[in-house]
């Protein structure tokens, strides 16, 4: 308990990978660095990948990176960026700064962090702002997706803005308010809480207070042999977005998929949650050439399956 929490992080998710050697598509696009974008009352980096011939009007999907990781290496490493080519949408990637967390780990525990209208929660709507005001990406069609301390904080967004956000997933990541300060993140890391389905779905909904509209759809990714993110933390994941989704929180259908992934679909597609047999702490990716294949395999980012081809899928975000 005298580790910090990027500490525990850390051992899980090793410093950023080297992005030297990642083929690049036949593309003058690159991933650039905005300077100003709001007030960023969470004091974040954003980087931005606008693919060549975006439409106006093409959707755009968020990417958080993980502990010690950055906006660079996972735009490299993730495959994210073979299908914004080819299916055109932009790309937004958050950056932490070690400022705020020595390890580079969003704040998905702290409560100033990850309240609407605060924090870094706020300074991540603010880059969607800012995407749609100045790229002329569809408000309508925004995403978010993140691994480990980002898929906690994907979480996080799918929770406190719901009205921006059209669907998202969670890799390897943890439950909304699972944790409130650093104890009980350590806690929530290893060992979470069996809540029940209706309380989970509440804290998703004190985090908008009357809010009646549309919920996001969600994917939940976690390797069955986590060692990090207990995978526990998934079907609590599942308890919490199907509750609040109200759909039950037994699947509808389930599937095989490649790299011994199951795939469970809950309602009408609304909620889903692949568990990936033998796999540990990372980001699932399919180095190739095939349709459904991408990423680079590196520490944290395991050969198993493309996952970023199945939720741009899920997302609607495949052309054709």
């Amino acid at each position: 308990m005298g580790r910090t929490l990027g500490q525990h992080f850390a051992a899980a998710l090793l410093a950023a990978v080297a992005v030297a050697g990642v083929p690049s598509p036949a593309s003058a696009a690159t991933l650039d660095q905005v300077a100003s974008f709001g007030s960023n009352p969470g004091n974040l980096a954003m980087y931005a990948y606008r693919p060549d011939g975006l439409p106006a009007g093409a959707p755009a999907v968020v990417l958080l990176h993980g502990c010690t990781q950055n906006a660079a290496g996972y735009f490299a490493r993730s495959g994210w960026r073979t299908f914004a080519d080819r299916w055109r949408f932009a790309l937004v990637l958050p950056e932490q700064r070690p400022g705020n967390n020595a390890n580079s780990c969003f704040n998905w525990f702290e409560t100033g962090d990850t309240r609407r209208d605060a924090g870094e929660a706020l300074s991540v709507r603010q880059m969607v702002g800012h995407a749609v005001a100045a790229y002329g990406v569809d408000a309508g069609r925004v995403f978010v997706s993140g691994l480990s301390a980002g898929g906690a904080m994907s979480a996080v967004m799918l929770a406190t803005y719901p009205d921006v956000f059209a669907a998202g997933s969670v890799v390897a990541g943890l439950p909304y308010r699972c944790a409130t300060s650093l104890s009980t993140a350590l806690t929530c890391q290893y060992v979470p809480p069996n809540r029940s389905p209706g309380s989970w779905g509440d804290l998703v909904r004190a985090a908008y207070p009357g809010y009646a509209g549309p919920r996001p759809r969600v994917a939940i990714w976690h390797g069955q042999s986590d060692y990090a993110v207990a995978p526990a933390n998934g079907a609590e994941l599942r308890d919490q977005f199907t509750d609040v989704l109200g759909v039950p929180d037994r699947p509808t259908a389930t599937s095989a998929l490649p790299g011994g992934t199951t795939l469970e679909v809950y309602g009408t597609d609304q909620v889903r949650l692949y568990r990936i047999a033998g796999m540990g702490h990372g980001l699932p990716v399919d180095p190739g050439t095939a349709p459904d294949q991408c990423g680079t395999a590196a520490p944290y980012f395991l050969d198993t399956i493309c996952s970023a081809y199945h939720d741009a899928v899920f997302f609607g975000l495949a052309a054709g």
